[in-house]
């Protein structure tokens, strides 16, 4: 197939969660035989922190604004097989306006952003997303969905979605995988995610309170936009944004890492970080916050360890090297059989076999 995306970056990393996982489904979409094409606006702040400049077997478009692309994209739509927009997509009015007049291709949004798309509806008209038009999801032959569980009744009851499926996040292992570990990150609880306040009072309670009451102990954060007043303690280090590159060493670094779920995420559930992901492909032992759903895809307290407050916390931060890394062992092995980019790739096929079929 040729498969056309409008979508917010695949270029850069930084900020974002969209951009490693488009890389790692694309590669294996590539490998199975398809050709891609991504159309991504030119922005200043993913410019000056762009970590990929080509797809390897596909084609990346940087423009400028709508203007200047219109006609490339009116004709790789006519070409494409498959024309998918995604949340957070910077000119979601004008790609879902070409993607609907697609003369074959099928027509395919795909919210990487559920939680979010669904919980805005609920506050006032202007803070609808940009990416959801007054009709909804009605115009399009498919929604695909990285949220599963009640989030698709959901797409279908308030935003007219005709037929939905999801597409939950994965790793790919080639990228994600252990490695040795560097001093430089060498932790006993670890957290890589850039700052968001809604996931503030889970972070306090998961990682600041166990570091303040395990003062011998060393914790790390990586990621960015971290406001000068976050509560910062003398064992707490930082690290600024991590290229992907860099991903690994940081979990493979550390005894333990913690993984927090955005709220709008874990109230609805079903729906797994990338990072999580991430993290067990490289055999480190994860903790997170529980939310419905995870035991679909990890088996808690063998896979992972879930912790509902700070003394959960603290007990597996004072867990043995042994006993975390059996968890972590286990944890990469459910990864790479069922969540790795390629079994996201075969959803994704047959996500669009049975669209077509309908």
């Amino acid at each position: 197939m040729k498969i056309v995306v409008f979508g917010l970056t695949i270029s850069s990393s930084w900020g974002n969660g969209h951009a490693t996982l488009w890389r790692g489904l694309l590669k294996a979409l590539i490998r199975r035989g398809h050709a891609v094409v991504f159309f991504e606006r030119d922005t200043d702040y993913y410019r000056d922190n762009r970590d990929l400049h080509a797809i390897p077997g596909g084609d990346l478009v940087l423009y400028p604004d709508w203007g200047a692309v219109a006609a490339r994209a009116a004709r790789e739509v006519a070409e494409a097989d498959v024309a998918l927009v995604t949340s957070y997509c910077p000119d979601a009015p004008d790609a879902e306006r070409a993607v609907l007049d697609a003369p074959r291709a099928l027509r395919v949004f795909y919210d990487l952003d559920t939680p979010v798309t669904l919980a805005a509806l609920d506050g006032a008209e202007d803070r609808r997303p940009a990416y959801v038009g007054p009709d909804g999801f009605a115009g399009y032959d498919l929604v695909l969905s990285y949220t599963g569980g009640p989030a698709l009744d959901a797409l279908r009851t308030r935003l007219g979605a005709r037929r939905v499926a999801p597409l939950y996040g994965h790793v790919d292992p080639e990228l994600h995988r252990p490695v040795p570990r560097e001093p430089r990150f060498a932790t006993d609880l670890s957290y890589l995610g850039t700052y968001a306040a809604d996931r503030q009072a889970a972070l306090d309670a998961l990682f600041i309170q166990p570091a303040r009451m395990r003062p011998g102990a060393k914790f790390l954060i990586g990621g960015a936009q971290y406001p000068a007043d976050f509560p910062w303690t003398d064992n707490i280090f930082f690290v600024r944004h991590l290229p992907p590159p860099d991903h690994p060493a940081f979990f493979s670094s550390g005894r333990l890492t913690l993984n927090v779920t955005r709220q709008a995420m874990a109230a609805m559930g079903w729906c797994p970080s990338g990072r999580l992901f991430e993290a067990a492909a490289c055999g480190a032992p994860i903790l997170t916050d529980a939310w419905a759903g995870l035991d679909t895809f990890f088996a808690p307290g063998s896979e992972l360890i879930v912790a509902r407050g700070t003394g959960d916390a603290l007990a597996a931060v004072d867990l043995t090297d042994a006993e975390l890394a059996r968890i972590g062992a286990a944890g990469r092995a459910r990864v790479l059989g069922e969540h790795t980019s390629d079994h996201r790739a075969h959803d994704f096929e047959a996500a669009v076999a049975a669209a077509r079929g309908g």
